[in-house]
């Protein structure tokens, strides 16, 4: 009854079935690795935010370009501070709210944007605090740029006059008419009364969509295996049935030899005379 599995087409079946099981554990294996990957990388960045925070604040200049290493790291500027600008859309411990964003102007002629606090509610430049005036120095965690429509940043246009979606060199120079660098700093301790944005672990080492798509990935590699597995099965099964059919002589017409698609001559029905032919 089993014979079948030794034809040419159960050999590649079965060949395919040996093949995909183990190709599909080892790309689940291995999509299961990167998600674990990342949860290590989070935990790590994390802590990393901590360590920073307690080390001495070193020039801003010497902290650039921002990078994975030098994210989170304190740094120092000095400066005047000029344009002020909200950030609508930001949450702080599950409470909506905005951030009060404060261009330092330096001596290098760029300007650095500071975050220098946080307020709830919608953006209102009345209730926004004034920055200092004069020379001032900030210290704070190093940031990099934001993307719109990625890690929470908003991507909607159409902003107010005096707000900005995203905290990045390449939106805020169209806010203003002085070089800002690509690059920016939380202050540690809120200014005026408002309270501080903590820092956040730089792009690629926290558990983002990127992490998740990997952990959609392994289950969908391991649901396919089920799924080779099933369909050869249900093949089997089909087969067998078809293998007992055929012991018992109960095979489909389709399925006969020579596939007769008219019956015999005996059992035609005879051709009637034609009346020109009376």
């Amino acid at each position: 009854m089993y014979r079948f599995l030794l034809t040419p087409r159960w050999w590649g079946i079965n060949v395919f079935l040996l093949l995909s099981i183990p190709f599909c554990v080892f790309m689940g294996s291995w999509q299961l690795g990167r998600f674990e990957d990342r949860v290590d990388s989070h935990r790590d960045a994390e802590a990393r935010i901590a360590t920073d925070k307690r080390e001495a604040a070193r020039p801003l200049d010497d902290l650039l370009p921002v990078t994975k290493a030098t994210s989170g790291k304190q740094a120092t500027a000095s400066g005047r501070y000029g344009t002020q600008l909200l950030v609508p859309d930001r949450t702080l411990d599950d409470r909506d709210g905005y951030y009060v964003l404060t261009l330092l102007r330096t001596d290098t002629g760029r300007a650095l944007p500071v975050v220098r606090g946080w307020l709830p509610g919608t953006p209102d430049p009345a209730e926004a605090p004034a920055a200092p005036t004069g020379e001032v120095t900030v210290t704070g965690a190093l940031q990099a740029s934001e993307t719109p429509g990625s890690n929470g940043v908003s991507a909607r246009g159409g902003l107010p006059e005096g707000q900005t979606g995203a905290i990045s060199s390449a939106s805020l120079v169209n806010l203003v008419d002085y070089d800002v660098y690509d690059a920016w700093v939380t202050l540690n301790q809120g200014d005026a009364g408002m309270r501080a944005v903590p820092a956040t672990a730089p792009g690629g080492t926290g558990l983002d969509l990127k992490a998740f798509q990997n952990l959609g990935y392994t289950a969908e590699w391991f649901a396919f295996v089920g799924f080779v597995i099933f369909m050869w099965f249900r093949l089997l099964r089909r087969e067998v049935e078809l293998a007992r059919d055929a012991e018992l002589g109960l095979v489909p017409d389709g399925d006969r030899d020579g596939n007769q698609d008219e019956a015999p001559d005996a059992e035609r029905e005879p051709e009637r005379s034609s009346p020109s032919a009376v």
